[in-house]
């Protein structure tokens, strides 16, 4: 293998990376990948419509929002 440059060992490991392996590591359903082997509840099927009707239609900075508004 040849050698990498050493700048590479100041890079992070990515947020999906360190997600994976917390899950591996608490037997958690892991949503950051993104391909579950399964449907999910209906009752987080029906949340998800709520939000998604409810908004904001943006993306999240990578570690999540502090805030999310009340779904009624």
């Amino acid at each position: 293998m040849p050698k990498l440059s050493d700048r590479v060992y100041t890079f992070t490991d990515s947020v999906i990376r360190r997600m994976t392996r917390i899950c591996d590591q608490y037997g958690a359903i892991n949503l950051s990948q993104g391909f579950p082997d399964f449907d999910p509840p209906k009752e987080i099927l029906d949340s998800l419509a709520k939000a998604a009707y409810a908004g904001p239609h943006q993306y999240s900075i990578t570690f999540g929002a502090k805030y999310f508004p009340k779904l009624q």
